[in-house]
């Protein structure tokens, strides 16, 4: 052991030492602007508000100005801020315009806060081996701003834990965990680590992270935003003197860049394995500053230790996708079974195996404990450790009238309800899913999950029992097996919750969530977001009395009647009344009749569109929600005329929308006559051709989301539907587009090599945003959305901070339409073992 660690620690030490002789070769080249009007040199890149302040989730560490330094962003939100250290929804500056400046390598950004009457530029200018910043104010500051306004620039804590810094002479340490100093006024402010300096040097003693900041004007302050929110970043800010306008901040920021710094390669691979006879492709990233080796190398690990060379061939170009350049190492003639790792341009990485069972458990965790762990109503164990005590018995409360959340969600001037605004509603606190990191119960995303798994149990058998679910206690406990499938126990506990919406209020709602920020924010236990009391007005704030208390804590639900809401759930509980059927003969019947009446009411007139809220996408079309219920209606009649016709008559929908309807479309074919299959060849070759377009734009063979959001539910669900086209057009479709899928979200993506699903794999993304983030961990199972395009070309997965919830955060329909896309992979493979 001691050898191994001298042998790491002398590898170390030489990397050091090399960084710092190409530092001793001279100055690195200056920025220059680039077509996309980035500031670029070889090793930094600075946007400049390529990418944009959320006008839903206000700031979400991916704005203003930007620093990608040695392959790392470290720095983001460089803006005028209104706020020391701002929260997620504190105000956010609006993006007016950005153009070239007057001066060489000159971007200039204008923005304005125009509720308080601030508006000003933000000139960035390449200056010798780094950039100067200043800040022009159309008008001196308000009154009512002087003391609050003033310039930030966020760096993100773990590229600094442990490291120094240095506020002129005085040094300092960066904290691995927040501990003050607050102010003692009772605000709830930090206080600033450091203050008073005109230079501050972040990370002195590391070449690959150090910037030096000098202000020309006010001093500079240095806070550390984590004692106000876990998600808080350290903030370097100079506020803005009153009276000042033209040059009011003049920042000259030098980020330490290594000469010649070439980022390493990234090799990727599916972390799980490979079956013997599939094909098995590793994909190479290389900087395109630096070498690109033409071999790659297949070892195999012996039980001894050693590496037994096994396959030695050229690599294949890609071509440039984004600022990276991409090579193909096949090593598909290699069948034997065994553990293996791949050797290119110095360096190994981690195992992986060749099995015929390499996939027959990868779906297993995401079913028996991601899952498991964001059921609401409940109480979750996993042997000693407690996931969350019963939660959300208070459910919940009416909504107002006319009103945004700030997560989303929207109600309109009708409620669509029975209650009064405030009003305690009955009979849901039972089943359903969090959605996500943030507790909320979202409809439609619940309506998937059943429906995922009922097709998990009709088209792969997903059969397995690990877990115990008790309704009647409000218990769960995971690695308990209680004989009853776990896929079919958790098709019943959404069907709970979607039945009891219907129960109550005739229709489907938007959801169920927290009403205020404060709450909305909590981390850990689901069980104490609320205190499980249900809201009596007559009770005071902190008086507790029988069942009830008078604190307004309970969720809110949100019940506007939306079609798109009311077909989604009428869809899911149509499939489920087939997989309750044995179990659950009573529930099974409750279902199917309240989907049909679901169904019934939308089918006269157009539909109008949405579900509610604000930052949902096409798949939840009222349109394409109408097709998913009518052919889950009539699989469950076994093709009775009322549904087939129906079908038929939106043939021009399924047309229009098959990327998003064509799995539903195609799982309808049994239950049509042949006239419907000959009517969807022409759109199978249709979309075929247009997704052999799409992914044929990057090296990986999958559409890769270039928005505000991480792509992988969209990968693993274009791996599902192409292989249902598969089974029904195999003479069309190959395999290969779902292999292709479940190789991306376990490993072959860009940025980093390491699976999407955490604990699946030899190497996973073991640090994400579920309810446990404030701790860095993970929830076993759970699908992340993965690698972000930060615009214009920059993709990134930060593996160490579980804050970005646009990269790492879970979200159940996410998992579920995994699991389909695992076992369609496993499918594939069988007849390669």
């Amino acid at each position: 052991m001691l050898k191994r660690m001298g042998v790491a620690l002398l590898a170390s030490a030489s990397i050091v030492a090399a960084t710092f002789a190409a530092q001793a070769q001279g100055p690195a080249r200056s920025l220059t602007v680039t077509p996309a009007e980035t500031l670029e040199t070889q090793g930094l890149t600075v946007m400049v508000d390529q990418n944009q302040f959320s006008p839903i989730f206000f700031d979400e560490k991916n704005a203003g100005i930007q620093i990608v330094l040695h392959g790392e962003r470290i720095a983001t939100d460089g803006a005028v801020r209104l706020n020391r250290t701002p929260e997620q929804w504190d105000p956010v500056p609006a993006f007016l315009g950005r153009t070239r400046g007057t001066e060489a390598n000159q971007i200039v950004v204008r923005s304005a806060y125009k509720d308080v009457d601030l508006t000003y530029k933000v000139k960035v200018t390449a200056e010798g081996d780094g950039f100067r910043i200043a800040v022009d104010l159309d008008q001196p500051l308000p009154a009512s701003l002087a003391g609050k306004a003033g310039f930030n620039l966020d760096f993100l804590p773990t590229s600094y834990f442990g490291k120094t810094y240095l506020m002129d002479a005085a040094p300092g340490l960066f904290p691995r965990h927040a501990t003050g100093p607050m102010a003692k006024d009772g605000s709830g402010d930090p206080m600033p680590l450091a203050a008073g300096g005109k230079s501050i040097t972040l990370a002195p003693e590391d070449p690959l992270t150090r910037v030096t900041i000098t202000s020309d004007a006010g001093a500079l302050e240095l806070y550390d935003a984590r004692n106000r929110a876990q998600n808080g970043w350290f903030v370097v800010r100079s506020p803005i003197a009153v009276g000042a306008k033209d040059n009011a901040v003049v920042w000259h920021v030098r980020p330490n860049v290594v000469k010649n710094w070439v980022r390493p390669p990234v090799v990727s691979f599916n972390q799980a394995g490979y079956t013997p006879g599939r094909s098995k492709v590793a994909l190479i990233e290389t900087d395109p500053h630096g070498p690109a080796p033409v071999e790659a190398e297949l070892v195999k690990l012996a039980a001894d230790g050693t590496r037994q060379p096994v396959l030695r061939a050229a690599v294949t170009s890609r071509g440039r996708w984004m600022r990276y350049n991409y090579a193909a190492f096949d090593f598909s003639s290699v069948r034997e079974p065994g553990v293996y790792a791949i050797a290119y341009g110095g360096q190994v990485t981690n195992p992986f195996r060749i099995a015929a069972d390499a996939y027959d458990r990868i779906w297993q965790t995401s079913l028996d404990t991601f899952i498991a762990e964001q059921m609401d109503h409940v109480g979750i164990r996993e042997q000693y450790r407690v996931w969350s005590a019963p939660s959300h018995l208070d459910d919940a409360r009416q909504a107002p009238p006319n009103h945004v959340h700030f997560d989303g969600y929207k109600m309109g001037p009708t409620l669509d309800s029975p209650f009064k605004p405030g009003e305690h509603i009955p009979g849901l606190n039972v089943g359903g899913f969090q959605d996500a990191g943030d507790y909320d119960i979202q409809t439609p995303q619940n309506a998937a999950v059943v429906r995922d798994l009922v097709w998990g149990r009709e088209l792969y058998g997903l059969d397995w029992d690990e877990t115990s679910v008790d309704e009647a206690a409000r218990a769960v406990e995971i690695r308990k097996p209680d004989g009853k499938p776990d896929a079919v126990q958790q098709i019943r506990h959404g069907v709970l919750q979607l039945l009891a919406q219907y129960k109550v209020f005739g229709h489907a709602i938007v959801g169920i969530i927290d009403p205020a920020q404060r709450q909305y924010a909590h981390l850990g236990d689901a069980g104490s977001q609320t205190d499980n009391l249900t809201y009596d007005a007559a009770l005071g704030t902190t008086e507790r009395k029988g069942g009830s208390s008078g604190a307004q804590d309970d969720r809110w639900a949100f019940t506007t009647d939306l079609p798109a809401n009311n077909l989604a759930v009428a869809g899911a509980l149509a499939a489920a009344s087939r997989a309750l059927a044995d179990s659950d003969p009573a529930m099974a019947a409750e279902a199917l009749d309240a989907a049909k009446v679901l169904w019934a009411r939308q089918q006269k007139g157009k539909i109008k569109a949405g579900d509610g809220r604000d930052d949902s996408g096409s798949p939840w079309s009222a349109d394409g929600a109408n097709v998913g219920a009518t052919v889950e209606l009539l699989i469950t009649s076994k093709g009775e005329k009322l549904y087939a016709d129906r079908l038929r008559g939106l043939m021009p929908v399924i047309a229009k929308s098959f990327a998003w309807v064509g799995a539903s479309a195609i799982r309808a074919i049994p239950y049509m006559d042949a006239r419907y299959r000959a009517a969807l060849l022409p759109m199978v070759r249709a979309a075929k051709a247009k997704r052999d377009a799409e992914i044929g734009k990057n090296p990986f063979g999958v559409p890769i989301s270039e928005g505000n959001w991480a792509g992988s539910h969209q990968v693993v669900e274009f791996g599902s539907t192409m292989y249902l086209m598969h089974k029904a057009f195999p003479e069309i479709i190959g395999t290969d587009y779902t292999l292709n899928a479940i190789d991306y979200v376990l490993g072959r993506h860009p940025a980093s090599n390491l699976s999407l699903v955490s604990t699946v794999g030899t190497a996973s993304k073991l640090i994400g945003y579920g309810h446990n983030r404030a701790d860095y961990g993970f929830i076993p199972g759970g699908l992340v959305p993965g690698v972000l395009i930060v615009k214009p070309d920059f993709p990134e997965l930060k593996t160490d901070w579980p804050f970005l919830w646009f990269e790492n955060e879970y979200t159940v329909a996410t998992t579920s339409a995994y699991i389909l896309a695992a076992n369609a992979a496993i499918e594939a493979t069988k007849d390669d073992r």
